[in-house]
């Protein structure tokens, strides 16, 4: 399943991230604690429910986006309350196929 990108429009300005830049935040590796959702970069940190980077068996530092799509309790507004703060970098073939609508 190829991630659902966001509507750019309002997020082209926020610096672009890797997936392994986004795995140094996992809280393990560095204070920082980030999670991918739907394209956008999420800073969690400052929640008591990501402590140490892990919510209800959930890990930070990736993309989320197939596991709460599969098995989270709450809809996608729970992420409205935290700070976007970059997105993630498409590989250029996933880049293509979501522009040409394959």
């Amino acid at each position: 399943m190829h991630p659902i990108l966001p509507s750019t429009t309002q997020h082209d300005s926020l610096p672009e991230y890797t997936k392994a830049q986004l795995a140094l935040r996992n809280g393990q590796d560095r204070d920082e604690i980030w999670v991918c959702y739907e394209g956008l970069i999420y800073d969690v940190g400052r929640s008591r429910l990501w402590t140490r980077g892990n919510h209800y068996g959930h890990w930070a530092g990736q993309d989320l986006t197939d596991e709460l799509h599969r098995d989270a309790p709450h809809t996608a507004h729970v992420f409205d309350k935290f700070q976007v703060i970059g997105r993630l970098k498409m590989p250029p073939n996933l880049v293509t196929a979501n522009q040409t609508g394959r």
